[in-house]
């Protein structure tokens, strides 16, 4: 078999061209990490021939004793790094991880509770465009606009909320939100509303795992997350339950009418309802990456990144910027541009003319559109990844801020390319194109 580029020399040269984005640059998109090298070999392995629906030892197709194998090891692995009861790793995605919790625990029409997505919330918590929107009937909860709790959810209103619709379920989680979550408070709500509680930990899950922000396990019915981002795994979803028990929804097994747990129930809507066959060589490297995170380095890793994040979040305090909430307790700072009189459109596309990536993103009480905002959204997994600290992200937020306040001068612009390309000289990342 010829090599990628003799096999494919576009397809080849494209690689190369998003190695040396990524090395020469500065990611600072929030839900973007870098994967080991092993990471990446696992996913290039030949577990991709392999059909395996159904489970470990309950497959519908043969020849599984070797993915069986693998699998075991990263749902083993899973549990042991969120201390829980019981995982599916077979999600090809965060979305569809959420879209199994709906199928389980809602009906069509059925009214749920989430963070507004002009607040920070997920698109698949209830977005108008997404099946969650579509699909059901999406209420939320959002933070406030001002006072002692502005940017922040104000426990009170989502008790005032849940009581007034009586949601079947009540969500978490968030892709803009830079504060940790109360759990206990939320399970509170939801128990006297009769809701379940769902925390989608998707940006925070290698926080999490890490001991750096709150657990989720003891109090949410169900948790769900991507295996990317802050947990620094292959692009894919996993859901988790922190105690496994009998359903309360009446379902039982056919023949036994035995009652089934609630990990039964979930499995199922993964497979058959949900999805066919995994892809066994993303939970391969879903394994490999739940080993790294179960080591000592994790751990220092995740504190470095949310105290990356709060020195960046002081840095635009410090130059007159408007940091939503406050600051942050996570990985991201939410920013405000108004007073600097630029768009996020705007800010993001300059700020790419001189290598640095972001999101523009809205803001809580935005007046601009989505295909606009009002502002950006900045995170430091990836970069702490490549090494970067406080003393390197001050410097970024500098270089961020000449951009920022010089979007049309094409000298300052070349200016901060060249200082971003001698500091990302300093953080080797990649030394290839194909692992």
């Amino acid at each position: 078999m010829a090599q990628l580029p003799e096999a494919d020399p576009l397809i080849h040269d494209l690689l190369a061209q998003e190695v040396a984005r990524q090395n020469d640059g500065l990611e600072l998109i929030a839900s973007e990490n870098f994967v080991s090298r092993p990471v990446m070999q696992a996913m290039g392995s030949p577990l991709t021939n392999k059909y395996a629906e159904g489970l470990p030892g309950k497959r519908y197709y043969g020849g599984c004793q070797v993915v069986d194998q693998v699998e075991n090891i990263a749902r083993d692995r899973a549990k042991r790094l969120f201390g829980c009861d019981w995982v599916n790793v077979q999600p090809h995605s965060g979305a569809n991880a959420n879209a199994s919790i709906y199928l389980t625990l809602m009906r069509p029409g059925d009214t749920f509770l989430g963070l507004d997505l002009a607040h920070g919330g997920h698109l698949t918590h209830g977005s108008p465009v997404n099946f969650s929107g579509i699909l059901y009937k999406a209420e939320y909860y959002g933070v406030d606009k001002d006072g002692p709790l502005a940017g922040r959810i104000d426990m009170n209103k989502v008790r005032e909320k849940a009581k007034a619709i009586r949601p079947r379920m009540i969500s978490i989680g968030a892709s803009a939100y830079a504060r940790d979550f109360d759990y206990a408070a939320f399970r509170d709500i939801a128990d006297e509303v009769g809701a379940f509680l769902w925390m989608d930990m998707a940006h925070t899950a290698g926080l999490i795992a890490a001991g750096v922000l709150n657990d989720p396990m003891p109090h949410c019915h169900i948790v769900s997350t991507t295996t990317h981002k802050t947990l620094r795994g292959p692009r894919a979803g996993m859901l988790l339950i922190g105690k496994d028990g009998e359903n309360t929804l009446g379902k039982v097994a056919p023949k036994s009418g035995r009652v089934k747990n609630w990990s039964e129930l979930f499995d199922s809507s993964v497979f058959p309802g949900m999805q066919g066959g995994p892809l066994m060589h993303v939970i391969a490297a879903k394994a490999v990456a739940f080993e790294e995170a179960l080591q000592d380095d994790f751990k220092a890793y995740a504190k470095q990144v949310v105290l990356n994040a709060q020195v960046m979040a002081d840095a635009f305090t410090e130059r007159g910027y408007q940091v939503v909430s406050g600051g942050t307790d996570n990985h991201l700072a939410l920013i405000d541009l108004r007073s600097k009189g630029i768009t996020g459109k705007e800010a993001e596309e300059a700020l790419q003319a001189a290598d640095i990536t972001v999101n523009k993103n809205m803001v809580p009480y935005d007046d601009q559109s989505p295909f606009v905002t009002s502002g950006i959204r900045v995170g430091t997994p990836a970069m702490t990844t490549r090494g970067l600290g406080p003393d390197e992200f001050r410097e970024i937020v500098d270089l961020m801020d000449r951009v920022i306040t010089n979007p049309s001068d094409e000298t300052v612009l070349q200016h901060v390319k060249g200082a971003i390309h001698e500091m990302t000289a300093r953080f080797p990342l990649y030394d290839f194109v194909t692992a």
